[in-house]
């Protein structure tokens, strides 16, 4: 995509949100940190002078003597709250009456779109349908994401860090959000409109759409890579049942290098979340069940940039190949 073409796709009313969110999400990460490094730099203050942790000097915005003891609802969180509102109202009306609404033609089957794309909030699903079977891609990946999010009240053993923002006390927290939410969804997105172009093919930043671009990259599962065809097994089967010997070749084989990642992606995990001694303080508090549960989420999570890897760089399409489903 050249310089007129990012654009063009960046000045499309349905891509606002995206062009938002790049500006957005980065200002908000860093305004986070700044008040979680403020925080632990006063928490270290504190530590080191218990006595001072008893005078008003417990919060990281200065002190004023003047200062009520209680803030109260009225009027201090209503004031702020209805000029917020004030200000989204009005940013909302400027944005409906100069940005006319995304609409095109309508539809015909016989001039169809290209790149057909979906809405920028499904655009990592659409992704990640490049990587997975639609099954996997559309279901199962969602699954687990909502799944995910629900069980972290019952695995988070990490007391420290709730209703104030600190960096020394939620590292592990922290950095799975970055890579979950930040290195993975979004990046997907930001993928899905800049650069998959025509016929959903890879176009870097700089390089022009071309629509009769043709890709030849073939790609291959791994049972082809290692010549995986069950003629060995022909001799152990029935006469009848001799066809079905490639696809039961392919399901036995497929088992072995998942079982590998699983065990390498486990060992891995655990042995980082074991790095620093503040994470083998919450693996004290935590049941067998809880810590299994967060390193099988976490194996799951990162099974999606290994297989982007794998097909990006060794055009590797499937791992495990069977008749209901592919991995």
């Amino acid at each position: 995509m050249n310089w007129h073409q990012i654009w063009e796709v960046a000045s499309a009313p349905d891509n606002v949100p995206i062009v938002a969110l790049l500006f957005l999400i980065p200002f908000y990460v860093w305004y986070a940190f700044r008040q979680a490094f403020d925080n632990d730099r006063l928490i270290d203050r504190l530590s080191a002078d218990p006595q001072l942790a008893k005078t008003e000097h417990r919060k990281t915005d200065p002190w004023n003597p003047k200062w009520d003891r209680e803030v109260h609802t009225w009027p201090y969180l209503m004031r702020i709250e209805f000029v917020a509102a004030i200000l989204v109202t009005a940013l909302l009306m400027v944005w409906s009456i100069t940005l006319s609404a995304p609409l095109e033609e309508p539809s015909n089957p016989n001039v169809t779109m290209n790149p057909a794309k979906a809405p920028w909030y499904f655009l990592g699903l659409q992704e990640m349908l490049v990587y997975f079977d639609p099954w996997i891609a559309g279901v199962i990946m969602p699954t687990l994401i909502i799944v995910g999010l629900m069980v972290i009240p019952y695995i988070d053993a990490n007391p420290l860090g709730n209703g104030y923002y600190t960096y020394k006390q939620r590292k592990f927290a922290i950095w799975t959000f970055l890579f979950g939410f930040i290195g993975l969804w979004v990046l997907m997105i930001v993928i899905g409109t800049f650069i998959r172009g025509p016929g959903w093919m890879w176009f870097w930043p700089g390089q022009t759409w071309d629509a009769q671009r043709v890709d030849f990259a073939v790609n291959r599962n791994v049972d082809q890579i290692f010549g995986i065809t069950g003629s060995w097994m022909v001799h152990f089967m029935p006469a009848a049942n001799a066809s079905y010997a490639p696809i039961l070749a392919r399901i036995i084989f497929g088992i072995f290098p998942m079982a590998f990642y699983f065990i390498v992606a486990g060992y891995l995990v655990h042995r980082l979340l074991l790095l620093t001694d503040f994470s083998r303080k919450i693996f004290k508090r935590m049941t067998l069940l809880q810590m299994m549960t967060m390193e099988v989420f976490l194996i799951l999570m990162l099974s999606l940039p290994v297989k982007i890897l794998l097909r990006l760089l060794l055009r590797i399409k499937y791992v495990w190949v069977t008749p209901w489903f592919s991995v």
